[in-house]
């Protein structure tokens, strides 16, 4: 993959992961599940397409998304 559409993932997965850190500070259950959502799919579309994203998003927030998404890929 260009190098370009990494990082604009990579940005927009940083985004994601801190709207979702706020979300989850913020108790707002409903924007949790809206970035856990779009933060899970980000990461399936890098992994589609050979991207590594180790190291991208941090465990915590990872977690939460998983268990918003009732998911454990």
């Amino acid at each position: 993959m260009t190098s370009e559409f990494t990082a604009v993932l990579r940005d927009q997965i940083g985004t994601t992961e801190r709207a979702l850190v706020a979300a989850q500070q913020a108790a707002q259950p409903r924007e949790v599940y809206r970035h856990s959502a779009r933060l899970l799919d980000l990461l399936d579309r890098a992994a589609r397409n050979g991207v590594d994203t180790t190291g991208w998003v941090s465990e915590d927030a990872l977690s939460i998304a998983q268990a918003t998404c009732n998911t454990s890929a």
